[in-house]
């Protein structure tokens, strides 16, 4: 079950989708989804709905709203090809982590005015790029983020970054779970092991993993790098930590 719903940011208006269980009866822990670079897309509504199917009520906004709305790959073709890539490129350029600041604002405003969510902490998730979206909102809102969740996340830890969200993790209350793509050129083991060692000095109750054969994208079903038991680990892992926290 699934409807749009359109929240006012201070950028625009972000165009985004709630799914719930079918026959849900009342508000129910809320969870915000980011897709990958790839955007809005049939696979990460499926996605969504399985999350929600647990018993939540998922949040997944358009990251590129401030372009475009709805789906930004033409239908029948993908995220990966030459003609579609440079377009997600340039707008994946203006999700600044200024710009992501404003949007998650706007997005727990939409959260507390929409009547399908509880009332209470949340989780958020994301994936590639994303991933880092999921820990940084986690770092800017430890009141409201139980748990933060990345899957084959890219770039998190890069030296000398400024940027990077490794910067900020001290800062985290809730709990995070990391499911890293093995031998990930977007993620190397260098930058896992400067995470893991962020967030253990600043005392962040976490979990690091590595789907060992797994490559970036394995969790996108339209994605050459799709890896069935990996996505279906993915799930099981994200089920366990929402239960655990929400």
């Amino acid at each position: 079950m699934s409807r749009a719903i359109d929240i006012p940011a201070a950028d625009g208006t972000i165009d985004a989708h709630i799914f719930t269980p079918a026959g849900a009866a009342g508000p129910l822990p809320a969870v915000v989804l980011f897709t990958d670079i790839g955007g809005l897309r049939p696979c990460y509504h499926e996605k969504a709905q399985q999350i929600a199917d647990n018993g939540y009520a998922v949040l997944m906004p358009n990251v590129y709203y401030r372009d475009a709305r709805g789906p930004i790959v033409p239908e029948g073709k993908s995220f990966r090809d030459p003609e579609v890539r440079p377009t997600l490129l340039e707008y994946a350029g203006h999700l600044t982590p200024e710009a992501q600041s404003r949007d998650f604002l706007a997005l727990l405003d939409g959260i507390d005015g929409a009547a399908e969510f509880a009332a209470g902490k949340l989780g958020v998730v994301g994936y590639c790029m994303t991933g880092a979206f999921a820990l940084r909102m986690a770092a800017e809102h430890p009141d409201r983020v139980a748990a933060a969740a990345g899957f084959h996340s890219a770039r998190l830890a890069g030296a000398d970054d400024p940027h990077s969200p490794v910067q900020v993790v001290g800062s985290i209350a809730g709990r995070v779970y990391l499911g890293h793509a093995d031998q990930d050129e977007l993620l190397p083991a260098e930058q896992i092991a400067r995470l893991d060692e962020a967030l253990a000095k600043a005392g962040v109750h976490f979990t690091t993993e590595l789907y060992k054969g797994a490559a970036h994208g394995f969790t996108a079903k339209d994605a050459p790098a799709y890896d069935a038991p990996a996505d279906a680990l993915h799930h099981k892992r994200l089920a366990m930590l929402l239960e655990e926290t929400l």
